[in-house]
């Protein structure tokens, strides 16, 4: 990776980290998860509405965590809103893949969205995070 694009992922992540975005408790969310990581103190909360055709109507999330899990959880809110739980569940496990040096799940992700993703590849680097 050249130093410019490490540059740019860095300020990517940087924004996203100081100005979350969709860093709220939404009033209406169906479902929500809560996920903690011990071993550095990150907690936050995802909430999300999904409409009755399957798609995410809005996402977001509250919590406190370092500059990558804020980060992560802003870029993910930007990227699943407007997908059907099933894309978002393919995005979820390609960018698993991406983050742990898995293999990719079949089937073709859009290449825009796996690209801004793909600041946080760094992230495998850093199990713990």
């Amino acid at each position: 990776m050249s130093d410019d694009l490490r540059d740019l992922y860095q300020e990517v992540i940087l924004d996203h980290g100081r100005h979350p975005r969709n860093r709220r408790h939404p009033p209406h969310a169906n479902h929500q998860a809560r996920g903690e990581n011990p071993l550095c103190g990150d907690k936050l909360t995802v909430y999300v509405t999904v409409n009755a055709a399957g798609v995410i109507e809005d996402v977001a999330f509250e919590g406190q965590g370092c500059a990558i899990s804020t980060a992560s959880a802003s870029l993910m809110t930007e990227v699943i809103k407007g997908k059907t739980e099933a894309e978002a569940q393919h995005l979820f496990e390609s960018f698993h893949a991406l983050a742990t040096g898995g293999e990719p799940p079949a089937g073709a992700v859009q290449e825009d969205e796996m690209d801004r993703l793909h600041v946080l590849a760094g992230v495998r680097d850093y199990p713990v995070r």
